[in-house]
């Protein structure tokens, strides 16, 4: 029989679908940077990111419509044809990890990819195709493995003139893509279980809720606002999901 986590285990998992959805409506990215390591705390990475490809594929629907006729398609197909090849590979990196690799491995990709969104450090050049199908590739491996794909697209395309929120429609499009490809792999690997759909039936009410409550934030707050308020929440989900961290956080 299916059965739910423990009590305890629950709640904290209903914390990070909330706060990852906050972030995924207010920033179009940072959901998996903020759940991954918080769900895998208490259920396992082989489970909590399919968890988070099915719920933010149900419960972001709603913003597609609108980035997508926003987005610069052309960029973003490009930039698909990489994550077609880097996303089966992560997924692959997922299936046949030991748990524990995986978890450290998500919390140092994280802090890494974070301190490169703070450094404030560009790509200034001129987009090519080239270039772009290897970010399409690095974004694909780490959204197949973790989920974690947006901000190699982020640092990427934030380094020209193009205005914000036409990179967020640009990053929310993009993922429409790999989600698609992750899903897909997922399906294949046997990574979406009758478990993960159970989590997520349960847990998209409050990740839905973050996503709406995050959309409307994003009107309200200025770039630099923008910018701390994501960071901090990537920070504070990086540290909290921390192996060593389990039995003073969790009591397990």
């Amino acid at each position: 029989m299916l059965e739910l986590p423990p009590t305890a285990d629950l709640a904290w998992l209903f914390l990070a679908a909330l706060s990852a959805g906050l972030a995924r409506g207010f920033s179009g990215f940072g959901a998996a940077l903020i759940f991954v390591p918080l769900a895998s705390a208490v259920v396992g990475p082989q489970i909590a990111v399919p968890l988070l490809l099915v719920v933010d594929g149900v419960m972001s629907a709603g913003m597609i419509p609108a980035a997508v006729r926003l987005a610069q398609r052309r960029e973003v197909m490009v930039m698909a044809i990489g994550a077609a090849v880097g996303v089966p590979a992560g997924v692959w990196l997922l299936a046949n990890l030991e748990p524990s690799t995986i978890r450290w491995s998500i919390v140092l990709v994280v802090v890494v990819l974070l301190g490169l969104l703070m450094s404030g450090r560009r790509y200034s050049g001129r987009p090519g195709a080239p270039l772009t199908i290897l970010v399409g590739l690095v974004s694909g491996v780490f959204s197949g493995a973790a989920q974690i794909g947006g901000p190699p697209v982020v640092a990427y395309w934030l380094g020209g003139d193009t205005p914000l929120p036409l990179v967020r429609a640009n990053i929310v499009a993009y993922f429409v893509v790999s989600t698609v490809l992750a899903a897909v792999s997922y399906l294949w690997g046997g990574l979406i279980t009758s478990g993960v759909l159970l989590l997520a039936a349960v847990n998209a009410p409050l990740y839905g809720l973050g996503v709406w409550a995050g959309s409307r934030m994003f009107a309200l707050a200025s770039e630099r606002t923008f910018r701390r308020i994501s960071y901090a929440m990537i920070a504070a989900a990086a540290l909290a999901g921390m192996p060593v961290l389990d039995v003073i956080l969790r009591g397990n």
